[in-house]
């Protein structure tokens, strides 16, 4: 009798344990959700900081260009309407890609940037295009998508300037996806492969910080 009167009296406490352990394990697990949330903006914070400056870098080499370009105005049209894998035509719509980029209008961007990659053929243009769809697809969270555009950048055009930094961006998006052990091996390959490249230095970094 007694021992079922003492069951009694500890049952609610019992229950209220209970409750408190649950709450605590979803307050625990509130947390981490809003870490892994944190962790995934900073991410898309970061991506496009180096949008904006590697955009930047982008419009001084178009200045430059511009500013060496001696053609005169009757040459210019010329090249206009020599065809469309003229070497002008492809600058022009490269250059107005850029300038809808610049604008942040990705949809008109990323429209020209395919449209160069699906059309042309030409060995700095077409790497580049593949190289900001990459980007604007990053941007949109488009992971599948942005991977398979640096893929081919990497694929295409092994030697281009752009490619280490193609293949960090690929672990980057290993990483956000969730592969890690995959994302670690990309970094390592892009230390081994590219190391003198600043890609190589980020993809260190990253490295360290997930260990």
């Amino acid at each position: 009798m007694k021992f079922f009167i003492a069951l009694l009296i500890a049952t609610p406490f019992f229950a209220e344990a209970q409750d408190v352990d649950a709450s605590d394990i979803l307050f625990l697990k509130i947390q981490e959700l809003e870490g892994e949330i944190a962790s995934l903006r900073s991410e898309l914070e970061s991506q496009g900081y180096l949008l904006e400056k590697l955009l930047s870098e982008e419009i001084v080499k178009l200045d430059n260009l511009s500013n060496d370009d001696n053609l005169s105005s009757s040459e210019t049209e010329s090249f206009r309407f020599e065809g469309i894998n003229d070497s002008k035509s492809i600058e022009e719509i490269y250059d107005e890609a850029i300038t809808k980029l610049n604008e942040k209008d990705f949809y008109n961007a990323k429209q020209s940037f395919n449209y160069l990659a699906d059309n042309f053929d030409d060995q700095e243009k077409i790497p580049l295009s593949l190289f900001w769809l990459g980007e604007i697809s990053l941007l949109e969270s488009n992971l599948e998508e942005s991977e398979q555009f640096f893929q081919r950048l990497a694929a295409n055009y092994p030697d281009h300037w752009r490619t280490p930094l193609a293949h960090k961006k690929i672990g980057d998006i290993l990483m956000m996806s969730g592969e890690l052990n995959a994302a670690k091996i990309k970094y390592q390959y892009v230390i081994q492969s590219f190391p003198e490249n600043s890609a190589s230095s980020l993809a260190l970094q990253l490295l360290e910080n997930m260990e």
